[in-house]
């Protein structure tokens, strides 16, 4: 067994905005706050980068500051996704073109395409770029759900290495584990059930929780990657309320407001996001409290 790519925990960095536009000086800072705080990777430009309503332009734009402040120091998984095969490739040739480790792409969006359709896309882009690249599994978003027996035909493929996986479904990753090899890569997408996913086999979390809190979320994955069990679930429980509050409006909202509140970035989202409740605001100071970030 080789060693596994991506493990531990890899923050889907938010995407600052400053009067319209993205702010990159705010953006670095970011980056280097987490690679600062102990984080294992970065994942830019994913959902919680607000890739959706990201221009092309500025989507490779925050690829390349991403790899050019990582410089080397965590792997970079570039978001990819697109609910058009072209596009998407062209995505990932991008990544590739710029020096990113990985890519992560979305299954396909709105379009629910079959598992046959499923396997196509991403044997596509497979065969049309030479980078590792992490398939992702959010069908509350996407209306789309990747079955595991599509998961071991891709794995099959060589740049077809894992995937990301935000069903909050801890079977799956045992199936997945027995059915994929032993170097398929395994990442919770749900923050509250990544420790069941880490004791089911799992290898780390791409996470929206990491934004605020690095620090608290590298010492925890460090405990569950070394077996400190009693200590994951220590620190579990001093997040797990963070992982919901994040939650508590439209992503990525209240993430922006709690790096607001921490004088990191501007709250500005992006329509049709708006700024969060004052309800969410509540609670998300109240987590933060509670997680050791105030």
């Amino acid at each position: 067994m080789s060693e596994i790519l991506f493990k531990g925990v890899l923050p889907a960095l938010v995407t600052p905005f400053r009067d319209g536009v993205v702010d990159e000086e705010a953006f670095v800072r970011l980056v280097e706050r987490q690679i600062a705080g102990g984080v294992h990777g970065l994942v830019p430009v994913g959902t919680t980068g607000e890739s959706a309503t990201l221009s092309h332009d500025e989507h490779r734009r925050v690829v390349e500051l991403c790899v050019a402040t990582a410089a080397g120091r965590v792997p970079v998984i570039a978001g990819c996704g697109s609910n058009a095969t072209a596009e998407a490739v062209e995505l990932v040739r991008h990544a590739k073109t710029v020096g990113a480790d990985a890519a992560l792409v979305v299954t396909p969006y709105y379009n629910r395409p079959s598992q046959e359709g499923l396997y196509a896309h991403y044997a596509a882009i497979n065969a049309a770029v030479q980078l590792p690249v992490l398939v992702y599994n959010v069908p509350g978003r996407t209306s789309v759900d990747i079955a595991n027996e599509t998961l071991v035909r891709l794995a099959k493929l060589p740049n077809i290495v894992g995937i990301k996986d935000a069903t909050g479904d801890l079977t799956r990753a045992s199936f997945q584990r027995l059915t994929c090899g032993d170097d398929w890569v395994m990442l919770s997408g749900d923050d509250p059930t990544a420790l069941g996913y880490m004791a089911h086999g799992g290898h780390g979390c791409i996470s929206v929780t990491a934004n605020v809190a690095p620090e608290q979320c590298a010492a925890f994955y460090d405990n569950v990657l070394a077996g400190r069990w009693a200590d994951a679930l220590y620190g579990q429980d001093g997040l797990v309320r963070l992982h919901k509050a994040l939650f508590s409006d439209a992503s990525p909202s209240p993430t922006k407001f709690a790096l607001a509140h921490l004088g990191l970035c501007a709250e500005d989202a992006r329509l049709p996001i708006v700024a969060c409740s004052q309800a969410a605001r509540v609670e998300v100071l109240a987590a933060m409290r509670d997680a050791g970030v105030l």
